[in-house]
């Protein structure tokens, strides 16, 4: 018996889900998920800082556009 077949029979106490797929949360009308890892808006107290590695938007240079001579 696969793992999977074991959950969705049998169950876990480790799992709510006993092997069946989690929804996926809908992210699209959070603004605390769109804006705050990227610029701090709105403040979260208690949260980590934004990102230091976001590049605003920009679309990074490829090294194909820039290979050497």
């Amino acid at each position: 018996m696969s793992i999977l077949n074991k959950l969705q029979t049998q169950g876990s106490n480790l799992s709510g889900l006993n092997g069946s797929t989690p929804s996926t949360p809908d992210f699209k009308g959070s603004k605390v998920h769109d804006q705050y890892s990227i610029n701090g808006i709105p403040t979260q107290n208690g949260k980590p800082q934004p990102s230091q590695l976001d590049l605003d938007g920009q679309t990074p240079s490829k090294y194909t556009d820039n290979l050497p001579e």
